[in-house]
């Protein structure tokens, strides 16, 4: 900005001016025009003109700023953001960063401009939502698990730029086609902008699938797995038993909604409460039997597989005893058939009441079913009952 004289006075005019509307080039400070001066042509019935050049200070004659460097360190607030004083005070032109710093600190914040416009007080409104150890939504279980680095050959074979954790050719890579073309007229009516703004939504349903898929490709590593299983440097895994494989496969539909670490937290979670509950009812017998110290269990183990072993025995000798009798019941039959009535029939009924009788009770007093076997009706009906 050029400095103004005063035409008569011939004094430096530092705020507003007077421009005379009629008379070439002639300036007049308000304090001249005031006085009313008339120099050569000049007359004080001219018409005049205000001229601001922004060289008066806003707030009070002590400070150097003007106006015009005050409209550039706000502007410069705006643009360069607050804080950036070395980019401020380049932007006014001759300030330094400190000069700017403490003006817009004395004029702007603590000074009256900034009483009115800052508060006072803020209410900070924060409450903690985080949760413990272990818990559910805990940071150990949430937080996502380090990327391992991966050499320019692998990234190059499968397009993926790992510093933006994104791939050349996204999933449903064409899905941009449908905005790509969009353009909302001023011509088009209700049914038109419907259509397009049902592609709109289209799009963005698009564009939530990729990202799914892709946090899905992140929180499970997919990207090294896949470079692992080529190279063949995956670490060999233990086999589980059927059971466990069963389980993994029934709970493979929810591992969309959870990370690696939470999946595999949550699989040996229920497998170890399995292992509990079999426990307590292990307990739970025992304490059912009396057994109140842990050197007892062994002792009430071995005796109860030995009953077991001789329930089993009692139980083949039962059956090889039925055998048996079925056999001397069908050679009785066959000889009493051949007697036709004789009377050795009683002598011959009363042996096989009497073998039926066997039959029916066993070494251990167990009762057999008898019904099926040759001479059934031959008996008696008191010899038919179990004694």
């Amino acid at each position: 900005m050029s400095k103004q004289h005063c035409t008569y006075c011939q004094a430096d005019i530092k705020g507003v001016e007077l421009k005379c509307a009629e008379c070439e080039d002639f300036n007049l400070c308000l304090q001249c025009a005031s006085c009313g001066v008339e120099v050569g042509k000049h007359q004080k019935t001219h018409d005049y003109k205000v001229v601001d050049n922004g060289r008066f200070p806003v707030f009070d004659s002590a400070t150097s700023w003007t106006a015009a460097e005050e409209m550039l360190l706000l502007d410069a607030i705006e643009q360069y953001g607050f804080g950036n004083w070395e980019d401020a005070a380049a932007h006014v032109g001759n300030k330094t960063a400190d000069e700017t710093r403490m003006h817009y600190y004395a004029y702007f914040i603590d000074g009256n401009i900034g009483k009115v416009t800052l508060p006072i007080e803020v209410a900070a409104d924060i409450a903690d939502h985080t949760c413990l150890d272990g818990g559910p939504l805990s940071p150990s279980l949430s937080t996502r698990q380090a990327s391992q680095d991966l050499s320019s050959d692998d990234q190059r074979q499968l397009g993926f730029m790992q510093l933006r954790d994104d791939f050349e050719r996204e999933y449903d890579n064409e899905a941009e086609t449908l905005v790509s073309g969009l353009m909302i007229a001023h011509e088009d009516d209700d049914l038109d902008v419907a259509v397009k703004m049902a592609q709109v939504d289209m799009y963005v349903k698009r564009l939530r699938e990729r990202a799914r898929r892709k946090r899905i490709v992140r929180d499970f590593l997919l990207v090294q797995q896949f470079f692992l299983n080529s190279n063949k440097k995956s670490p060999v895994k233990r086999k589980g038993s059927n059971e466990e494989r069963d389980f993994l496969e029934k709970m493979r539909p929810f591992a969309q909604f959870q990370t690696a670490a939470e999946r595999g937290q949550f699989a040996d979670d229920l497998q170890y409460e399995k292992k509990l509950k079999i426990r307590i009812k292990e307990l739970a017998r025992c304490r059912k039997n009396g057994i109140t110290k842990y050197s007892e269990v062994e002792d009430f183990d071995r005796s109860r597989l030995l009953k077991e072993k001789q329930k089993e025995k009692r139980k083949a000798a039962l059956i090889t005893t039925g055998l048996s009798s079925e056999k001397r019941s069908s050679s009785t039959t066959s000889t009493t058939t051949s007697s036709k009535k004789s009377p050795t029939e009683k002598s011959g009924g009363e042996k096989l009441s009497s073998s039926a009788r066997k039959t029916e009770v066993g070494n251990d007093g167990a009762t057999v079913d008898i019904s099926h076997l040759p001479g059934y009706e031959l008996l008696s009906e008191r010899e038919r009952k179990v004694k």
